[in-house]
């Protein structure tokens, strides 16, 4: 399934958020996948009964409101039969009898059924539509065909169905007949779901929901009867359910052989360490001083709105507007790439080198901090060496530290231009888009992108670029796994646990604000170094987060720059693009002198203190900047516009 495809509308479509399709590879047992099936279908899930009693006590405003929970019931309904099996209607006499692979579903006739399928249909008329009538009316009877002709009760439905010699085994139990099966009977085709195109988005979700479900049951509907089995002629035609391909087989053969989930071991409680880390003090710590000769940023090509994330509305979502989105995350658009992550980093690379006059042969390491790659062999460092033409380098390896890949990259190319003296090139990139799937948590927030840095080696008797700098690592379990990919529980996507993040945030951000104001001004001006700070760029995580956490540990907002807003969180990558951002817009005009911190998966932190000059930053003109927003009004000091400053309170 590709991650997000553009249809003929220049629209985002994630295709796995209207199409269930479950990652079997990760499902060793059946509470496993009941655990999965009751979070994605059923706690959001109306019953018939329950869209009954809403109707009969007026809990609906709105046709829309009742689509909606129609839909979800729909989904829910149709859990086992979407994500496991294929129907397939076959003439009863041309079914197999003794397969293990071929099943038929036992249902239970749904008795409220007549009761709530027409006090559905009187409602619909009565309520009034929430935005577009005409398009509500067109996407009604879609719904209903499905809603209206349902035979059975969707409470009892097992996961593993039985097979046909089960089914005959019990003589009373009911299965589908269709007694005029059409094998051309009209159904919507992948390019009719994708095109799909409304100007409301939720309508715009709900149409493409309403023609999934139509596809549930490619035939008349209305002649489709619960028989059983001695009721069956040769000529009738049954419902045959067939694993839908080897994954789903290889998970039933597991549940066949009795193979048991391991338990994960439990983790030690977690203690402080016996003293804490020193910052590392660059100018004190090292003879080599390290110069930034060039940062240059690839954003991702790709605008994906809060509007379009409500059009893309998965049939696991609460109901959540745009604004809503923007208000919980400060986010109103992230930003998706077409390329590989491989192709972003190395773009990133190229015009670093570029903007630093640096040809390939004169890298003396290459260091690539990720945690979105899926490439092992060659790792994504050496993959980069080899497509700039690098012949050999001191050293090329991937560092994982999420979204303090900033801080813990610039650390490591530190230590190692001590020991090359010649430039090191810390490339940041992540690619979420394509393994978030429909997680509504992880799609609000992430983005694609890229930045490069070459650090150099800064002239005998200059003061260095890069003043202090620290990274942290683990904490409590919790918090080690507050962000997981591949998460089996959540289909292998990636998932955020949002009190454990903020929890670590927090942690991280007060114990770098109580170092920071201990240590002095390098300079020798500022009572400390965090007065000496002119502007803060943090990891764009959720803006609204951050700067709560930023400001109970005594920051206040018109210090920290965002540009979250236009592009999302990019973890490790997240920083860089905000200086670039930030020299792009304006704000950063003049040399100043930045914090960065980071932190994030992995329970890992750190940040930066560095010296930046606009002029090292090569511009990126695509995508067009968005509005300035943010930074620091302190004398001498890169300025904010009043709005900004105002829209920061």
């Amino acid at each position: 399934m590709n991650a997000f495809v553009v249809n003929r509308h220049g629209r985002l479509v994630f295709p796995s958020n209207l199409i269930p399709e479950l990652d079997f590879s990760a499902i060793e047992t059946l509470d496993q996948l009941d655990s999965v099936i009751r979070r994605d279908f059923e706690t959001k899930a109306p019953s018939g009964r329950d869209i009954l009693e809403r109707l009969q006590t007026s809990g609906y405003d709105s046709r829309y409101a009742l689509m909606r929970d129609m839909a979800l019931n729909l989904f829910w309904a149709n859990r086992f039969a979407m994500t496991m099996y294929e129907k397939r209607p076959t003439r009863w006499a041309d079914l197999p009898r003794t397969r293990s692979d071929v099943f038929l579903p036992i249902l239970e006739p749904w008795e409220q059924g007549e009761t709530s399928i027409s006090a559905v249909e009187a409602a619909y008329e009565s309520l009034p539509a929430q935005w577009d009538q005409a398009v509500e009316d067109r996407i009604f009877p879609m719904l209903f065909d499905v809603f209206g002709h349902r035979k059975h009760l969707a409470t009892t439905l097992p996961a593993i169905k039985p097979t046909v010699a089960e089914f005959l085994a019990q003589p009373d139990s009911l299965t589908f007949r269709l007694p005029d099966y059409d094998p051309d009977y009209p159904v919507y085709d992948y390019t009719d779901i994708i095109d799909c195109a409304e100007d409301v988005p939720e309508l715009e979700a709900l149409h493409r929901w309403a023609m999934v479900l139509h596809n549930q049951y490619p035939w008349n509907r209305s002649a489709a009867e619960l028989v059983p089995a001695g009721e069956l002629s040769d000529d009738d035609v049954v419902v045959a359910f067939h694993p839908r391909d080897s994954e789903v087989r290889g998970f039933l053969r597991r549940l066949k052989s009795g193979v048991q989930g391991r338990p994960s071991p439990k983790a030690r409680e977690s203690r402080p360490p016996v003293r804490p880390f020193p910052e590392i003090d660059v100018r004190r710590q090292f003879t080599v001083m390290p110069r930034l000769e060039a940062l240059a940023a690839v954003h991702g090509d790709q605008v994906c709105s809060n509007d379009d994330l409500i059009r893309n509305t998965a049939y696991n979502w609460s109901p959540m507007s745009a604004d809503e989105i923007r208000a919980k995350t400060g986010i109103e658009e992230r930003r998706y790439s077409s390329l590989r992550l491989e192709d972003l980093a190395l773009q990133a690379a190229e015009a670093a080198l570029a903007k630093a006059g640096r040809e390939p042969e004169e890298i003396g390491a290459v260091l690539v901090c990720t945690c979105t790659s899926s490439r092992l062999i060659p790792s994504v460092s050496t993959y980069v060496c080899g497509q700039l033409g690098i012949h050999q380098t001191h050293a090329a390896y991937d560092i994982i530290a999420a979204c303090a890949g900033l801080p813990y990259g610039l650390a490591e190319a530190t230590r190692l231009l001590q020991e090359v003296r010649r430039p090191v090139l810390v490339v940041c990139v992540e690619k979420f888009s394509d393994k978030i799937g429909n997680v509504r948590t992880s799609r609000m927030i992430f983005g694609d992108g890229a930045a490069a840095i070459v650090v150099g080696v800064a002239p005998d008797g200059e003061a260095p670029d890069l003043h202090y700098l620290q990274t942290y690592a683990s904490g409590p379990a919790s918090e080690v796994n507050s962000i997981i990919w591949p998460n089996p529980e959540f289909d292998n996507n990636i998932t955020v646990f949002g009190p454990e993040v903020k929890a670590l945030a927090g942690r991280y951000l007060a114990q770098m604000i109580e170092e920071l104001e201990a240590l002095p001004d390098p300079d020798g001006v500022a009572g400390s170094l965090l007065e000496s700070v002119d502007l803060i760029v943090p990891h764009q995580a959720n803006k609204t987060m951050v700067v709560q956490l930023a400001q109970r540990a005594g920051l206040s907002a018109d210090r920290l720059y965002f540009n979250i807003e236009r592009v999302g969180n990019a973890s490790a990558a997240s920083i860089p693009l905000a200086i670039h951002d930030a020299v792009r817009d304006g704000v950063i005009n003049q040399p100043v002198r930045i914090f960065a911190p980071g932190f994030g998966a992995g329970a890992v932190a750190g940040y930066s203190v560095l010296r930046l000059d606009p002029a090292v930053v090569a511009i990126q003109r695509t995508p067009p900047p968005g509005p300035a927003e943010h930074a620091a009004h302190v004398e001498g000091r890169p300025t904010v516009s009043e709005d900004v400053r105002e829209a920061f309170g």
